[in-house]
């Protein structure tokens, strides 16, 4: 199942196709292309290149680990205990050269992330972000240190069926996909005054 983006100007096809369905195969995620998305999450930038993320990864082919990981998603994120790959994004609160905060690691691990996801549509794989989860659980369970905080899970794998959702999951599954006009939020001169560069 596609459901490209219908875009007002052109973008690259890769992210044209991403979408973060909630309706996954069962079948494993090959090893090799883990290893990628991880890859493109480690090339990602960062400030002064401090790469502050960090990935807790569970696998349907490790069920205990896969369910253990399932006990930091909040209920509403139910449907993905269904996909392969879990994971949960970490991030480290402080810089290491000089132990001040990082208000930045955030946004950084959300380019990370992005590198993921894009990495992964390329491999005919899925990812759904999830901000619904337990960070405090999460904390306890993997033993995160008190700099660090869970951020978000991600669930990974390959489409599958949306019949197989519940019928209001189902039904927003195959609905179509939106966004704001950017003219909503590009902005010169001043705060709501949309830029001359976009055509309405």
């Amino acid at each position: 199942m596609q459901k490209p983006a219908h875009t007002q100007y052109t973008i690259h096809s890769l992210l044209q196709n991403r979408w973060s369905p909630r309706a996954f195969s069962k079948d494993a995620v090959e090893h090799d292309k883990l290893q990628s998305l991880l890859e493109a999450a480690r090339w990602a930038s960062s400030c002064f290149n401090e790469q502050p993320w960090h990935f807790i990864v569970a696998t349907n082919q490790h069920k205990e680990e896969h369910a253990r990981m399932q006990t930091c998603l909040v209920d509403g994120n139910s449907w993905a205990t269904l996909a392969p790959v879990l994971m949960i994004t970490v991030a480290k609160l402080t810089f290491t050269h000089n132990e001040t905060p990082n208000h930045h690691a955030y946004h950084d691990i959300g380019l990370a992330v992005g590198n993921l996801v894009v990495q992964a549509t390329d491999l005919g794989l899925s990812v759904h972000q999830m901000a619904g989860i337990y960070p405090d659980v999460a904390k306890s369970l993997y033993h995160i240190p008190d700099n660090y905080d869970a951020l978000t899970a991600l669930a990974i794998g390959y489409v599958g069926d949306p019949q197989s959702l519940p019928d209001e999951l189902c039904e927003r599954e195959l609905s179509t996909r939106t966004r704001r006009s950017l003219s909503d939020f590009v902005f010169s001169g001043q705060w709501g005054q949309s830029s001359p560069i976009i055509q309405k």
